[in-house]
């Protein structure tokens, strides 16, 4: 059975989210230990389908298109690429799920958990704190509920999850290495949705 990891490279950083949070408009936290594991294959070949039949959903075949089931999350991230993100620990069962529907056939299946972890942005202000880094067009009509993209946000390369255009809420999947600078670059880039209450004025009452 693959170890859990100890510590997630954000663990030093809850409080710097909690800080950086702005009630009602802005929250920053991390999703930390999902499983992570990255596939290879012909999206036209009978792998595919059975791969398909496995997870319980197909695979998405639409740039950007990220389809659900009750543990997991695929997302497309190429024409014969996807990750797929599921609970902690559920890296080995996904892996074994994926080696034995592909079979014989090419195709690759790698355990990524370790590379990435989350940062979750949501509230009202999100969508705007993200396009201060980010040059997508995050408007709900072009990047809406279940759309995902790799791009690069404060210069990072990321992919973008979007959870929720109402919210709105994002997932940023962030290699480990670039998971503090980009955590600093939204807590600072967060400063000015942060209320600032002023003291009660003291005052007599007669």
């Amino acid at each position: 059975m693959a170890e859990l990891y100890g510590e997630s490279p954000l663990a030093a950083h809850a409080d710097v989210f909690a800080r950086a949070s702005a009630p009602g408009s802005v929250r920053l936290s991390e999703v930390a230990f999902t499983a992570q594991v990255v596939l290879r294959v012909d999206p036209k070949g009978p792998a595919a389908e059975r791969i398909g039949t496995a997870l319980g959903v197909m695979l998405p075949n639409q740039a950007g298109q990220v389809a659900h089931t009750d543990r997991l999350t695929v997302l497309w991230l190429g024409p014969d690429e996807w990750l797929l993100v599921g609970p902690e620990g559920g890296a080995e069962p996904i892996e074994d799920a994926l080696s034995e529907a592909l079979d014989d056939e090419h195709g690759a299946v790698v355990d990524v958990s370790a590379h990435r972890t989350i940062i979750a942005v949501s509230g009202p202000s999100s969508r705007e704190l993200l396009a201060k880094g980010c040059a997508l067009d995050l408007h709900r009509r072009a990047f809406g509920p279940d759309q995902c993209a790799q791009t690069s946000l404060a210069r990072a390369g990321v992919v973008l999850l979007c959870r929720d255009a109402e919210l709105p809420s994002y997932w940023i999947f962030v290699r480990a290495s670039f998971a503090r600078y980009l955590a600093d670059w939204l807590s600072d880039a967060a400063a000015e949705y942060r209320e600032v209450v002023p003291h009660a004025a003291s005052g007599r009452h007669g």
